[in-house]
């Protein structure tokens, strides 16, 4: 009896030294503020916490938070310190931590937890606490009020980076990391959509949605908030953002369909992204359900007829059947371009035509029937259009993909960028009419497509309206210029984003505001 009793006495021990050394394994990284407290004085805080001596050390030219955060010996992303120093990122602050081996190797001294925005001085591991740090948690975690965010857009002031260079908030460059140009001008567009941009300029509005266990689509929200908090960060360090976190979020959500690395087409991406956030912020089939679907979700009829082909002459014919009417939302219209010109002219120069935008929109006027063929059987389309959005997209269809290559179309669509009226593609029902007393729209983003189809060989670019300054601006990547509106008409436009006008208010205005 007694020796079992020495035994278990003995098995005891090795358990609690077992769970001791675990435990002091990793007190320095994960969970090292429990374990190693912040050091203070009898009486107060440490004096040292208020007049550290290493403030002065601190580099903002070197500071970047755009980047994941995860520590670079470990690549953990647990309990990350920024080295403020030198910029890089380190876990822990416990004396076999990533950052205390640092601080004692190289002499940097002063760290900020990239979760807590707490200061700390190592390897003292005191906190600092001094107000001249606010910029620096302020760049890491920028927060708008209310009263700003209705300032954005009636306000032209320059803001100064910290290598003097003067910027725009929200005309800044976002960085292409490797091929991902067609994401960056689909960012910079949705940032210029007000009711958009507004939303997610403050976190509370979608922080507390719930999403079932284990749903990883809902990083995207939080991702793409980050970044409209960082395009429009009056007091940015500097003129230029990396979408970094972003992109990795797209990558992860859509399942390596998008990559950073391989160029994609940015009318995929958008309705990718658009309809994942509509789904993450809780939306449904119902087109006022989410933040995204209030913006941008219009709604049109479909008349359908079958078309069969005669045995004996081999001519299609419509079919006997009646006409089905179907009801569809939709987040971006597409419009379908005239075949080019098969012919030189006589410089042996390829023609490149144009045509109005009204006769590319002339599409859904109720009227204009077009042929759709599958596989099996052929449908004869026309289309009326019964809600307008707030923000409208259209989609110029540019590249046509058969079993060989890709053919762009070059025809340019000309348009004005203010005042298009889309009356006349407006269901003639005076209940549909009453509903949208206005119909005019202004141009607010322009996406372009450069050089050859396929993949890698052209480029994308985007034209962006500042209401504030009331001036255009070209973006490519960090290229940043300003624009005549009469040189965007020229260009080879696919993608468009159109703003309804605010003179009339109208049901859709009032409900996607609310």
């Amino acid at each position: 009896m007694r020796l079992a009793a020495l035994s278990r006495q003995h098995n005891q021990s090795l358990l609690v030294k077992m769970a001791a050394a675990v435990k002091r394994k990793y007190s320095d990284s994960d969970d090292e503020e429990e374990n190693e407290p912040t050091r203070r004085v009898r009486g107060g805080s440490d004096a040292r916490s208020r007049h550290c001596p290493y403030l002065d050390t601190i580099n903002r030219s070197l500071l970047d938070f755009d980047f994941e955060k995860l520590c670079s010996v470990s690549l953990s992303h647990l309990n990350v310190y920024a080295c403020l120093v030198c910029g890089k990122y380190f876990q822990g602050r416990g004396q076999k931590s990533h950052a205390y081996t640092h601080s004692v190797q190289v002499d940097h001294h002063v760290f900020l937890n990239l979760h807590t925005l707490k200061f700390y001085c190592l390897p003292d591991n005191y906190e600092v606490i001094d107000s001249s740090l606010d910029d620096i948690k302020y760049v890491l975690n920028p927060t708008f009020t209310t009263d700003h965010i209705e300032q954005l857009d009636g306000s032209s002031k320059l803001s100064r980076a910290y290598d003097s260079t003067m910027y725009l908030p929200g005309i800044v460059g976002l960085n292409n990391i490797k091929a991902n140009d067609y994401c960056n001008v689909v960012l910079q567009a949705l940032s210029h959509v007000s009711p958009l941009r507004d939303y997610f300029l403050q976190e509370e509005n979608y922080k507390d949605i719930k999403r079932p266990p284990g749903d990883i689509m809902f990083l995207i929200v939080q991702r793409f908030g980050e970044l409209m908090r960082k395009l429009w960060n009056p007091r940015n360090f500097k003129a230029h953002v990396s979408p970094h976190e972003m992109l990795q979020a797209v990558v992860l959500c859509s399942k390596k369909r998008f990559q950073i690395t391989e160029q994609g087409d940015p009318i995929d991406f958008l309705s990718w992204f658009l309809n994942a956030m509509h789904a993450s912020l809780g939306g449904n089939k119902k087109v006022m359900s989410s933040s995204v679907g209030k913006v941008f979700r219009g709604t049109m009829k479909i008349y359908s007829r079958q078309l069969i082909t005669k045995d004996d002459t081999g001519e299609a014919k419509v079919s006997e059947g009646s006409e089905t009417v179907t009801t569809s939302p939709f987040m971006y219209l597409t419009l379908d371009l005239p075949p080019p010109p098969l012919f030189q002219d006589e410089y042996e120069q390829n023609i490149i035509p144009q045509v109005p935008l009204a006769n590319l929109l002339a599409k859904f006027n109720g009227e204009t029937e077009k042929e759709y063929k599958s596989y099996k059987d052929s449908t004869l389309k026309r289309f009326e259009l019964t809600r307008l959005p707030p923000y409208l997209i259209l989609y110029v269809k540019r590249f046509t993909k058969n079993n060989f290559y890709v053919e762009k179309n070059p025809t340019i669509v000309t348009f004005p960028v203010k005042n298009i009226d889309l009356r006349e593609y407006l269901s003639k029902d005076p209940e549909i009419q009453k509903k949208h007393p206005n119909t005019t729209y202004d141009l607010i983003a322009n996406i372009v497509h450069d050089g050859l189809p396929g993949a890698g060989k052209g480029t994308y670019r985007v034209h962006i309206y500042h209401k504030g300054s009331g001036q255009w601006y070209e973006m490519q990547d960090l290229h940043v210029a300003d624009i005549l509106p009469q040189m965007i008409t020229l260009s080879e436009s696919y993608i468009q984003i159109w703003e309804l006008r605010k003179d009339q208010t109208s049901d859709a205005d009032i409900t996607a505001d609310s």
